[in-house]
């Protein structure tokens, strides 16, 4: 077994005190604080491959991947090369540039989408996907599910009404009612909820939204066939389906979500959100569709968005070089190292008494501390964060950097080799026996 003793971090808390005093919670996006798990997170020096080093020299293995991007690990020496030479040519010009064509050209050659505009973040794209359907279709409604994150918009930062069909309130203090009086909140993976809205409100919806795969809550797989059903829906009323492949697009699979849906089935939804993957490490993403609906997108349609960055030269190299050497053999790479490491989660908290289930799509997954299966965010909700805590500093303590929340999916690369994936097996039955010492608490019990 590993030492999981825990490990000194003095160099981290000093950062985090200075952080504290001049950016709020000390951090630039919540989860980073660690205060679904406690403790001081940790500030990260340098990475390469599939290992992290922090400022106080500890090495750990990295299972999050910046949330996603890293598809090829940290530090890739082709993409660096490709992102060092751009750079010299120039970081930001303002005018169209080569890289952003052949990365649309990549786009849309994988995926559903004829079209494609760049933005800078995940939120920009569903923002602006939100707003161009509602541009097309002369209509003011949007459905979306609970627990599916979509950035931080404020039409889509909303929780549900006391009914299926009841309009949303904000989820958030900021955000006015008035950005949310036309949200419709539904549970994942129902289908009579979906239909009971579009009975009831059809004629006045302009899309539904919905993670491809939802991984903000945990890796809740869509059922078989739901999204093909949502599109189906959707055609029938006249409404826009929109796919938010911001986390799953070029990581569940190479074609992304809809490589393992409605590629199978036959099916293609009417916009789709892109981050992440697609822009190699660095701050971009998109949003395309069918191309008479972005048509009406500016300068071409009347439905405004602009952006100075959008389609930086070089981001758009990064994930050009990224999608480029994105092949059959990583994603073949990277599902094996995730199947492995999921029978070792499940046989370790079996062994730990640990109730859980571990749940996937593609090469996405995460572990719920919780009987399943976990269908919808109501599910997901009953996973003990207490025990995910002692879990995850228990991984961290022996060199494994989960993710700082019970919420969230596990991410490999192409670099997580034999020597990653074998540090990940050591640390799981200590981590487990301390996620089972939490539960036999009277704190907290089963």
């Amino acid at each position: 077994m590993p030492d999981a003793s825990p490990r000194p971090t003095p160099a981290s808390q000093d950062l985090f005190a200075r952080a504290r005093a001049v950016t709020p919670g000390g951090v630039n996006s919540p989860v980073r604080a660690f205060n679904a798990v406690g403790g001081t997170p940790r500030f990260i020096r340098s990475a390469a491959g599939a290992w992290l080093t922090d400022v106080d020299g500890h090495e750990y293995v990295d299972l999050i991947c910046s949330w996603g991007p890293m598809l090829l690990g940290h530090a890739h020496p082709e993409v660096q090369a490709a992102v060092q030479a751009a750079v010299a040519r120039g970081t930001s010009y303002g005018t169209p540039t080569v890289p952003e064509v052949e990365l649309a050209e990549e786009i849309v050659a994988r995926t559903s989408v004829e079209r494609v505009r760049f933005v800078s973040s995940g939120t920009e794209a569903t923002m602006s996907a939100i707003r161009l359907a509602r541009g097309f279709t002369g209509r003011d409604v949007v459905v979306k599910f609970a627990g599916c994150y979509h950035g931080h918009v404020d039409a889509l930062l909303a929780s549900a009404g006391s009914g299926l069909a009841t309009f949303a309130v904000p989820g958030t203090p900021g955000v006015p009612v008035s950005s949310t009086e036309l949200t419709l909140v539904l549970p994942y993976n129902d289908r009579a909820a979906v239909e009971k809205v579009f009975a009831e409100h059809g004629d006045r919806i302009a899309c539904l939204i919905t993670e491809a795969a939802p991984g903000n809550m945990g890796v809740v797989p869509p059922e078989p066939g739901f999204n093909g059903f949502l599109a189906e829906t959707c055609a029938r009323h006249g409404a826009l389906f929109v796919s938010d492949e911001v986390m799953t697009g070029f990581r569940a699979s190479k074609q992304g979500q809809w490589g393992l849906d409605g590629a199978v089935e036959g099916w293609r939804p009417d916009l789709v959100t892109f981050g992440k993957v697609m822009g190699g490490g660095f701050p971009a993403a998109a949003f395309g569709g069918r191309a008479d609906v972005m048509a009406h997108l500016s300068p071409e349609g009347p439905v405004y968005q602009a952006g100075t960055l959008s389609g930086n030269p070089v981001a758009t190299t990064a994930g050009l070089a990224t999608l480029r050497l994105a092949t059959d053999e990583v994603y073949d790479h990277i599902g094996a190292a995730a199947e492995t490491i999921k029978a070792a989660a499940a046989e370790a908290l079996t062994a730990a008494g640990v109730p859980h289930v571990v749940q996937s799509t593609g090469t996405m997954f995460s572990v719920f501390l919780t009987e399943g299966p976990v269908r919808d965010f109501e599910d997901a909700s009953r996973t003990s964060s207490p025990a995910y805590a002692a879990f995850f500093h228990a991984m961290l303590d022996a060199g494994v950097y989960l993710p700082p929340s019970a919420y969230e999916a596990w991410f490999l690369s192409s670099a997580h080799d034999d020597r990653a994936v074998s540090t990940v097996l050591d640390a799981l039955p200590t981590a487990a026996l301390a996620a089972a010492a939490v539960l036999d608490s009277p704190e907290e019990p089963r």
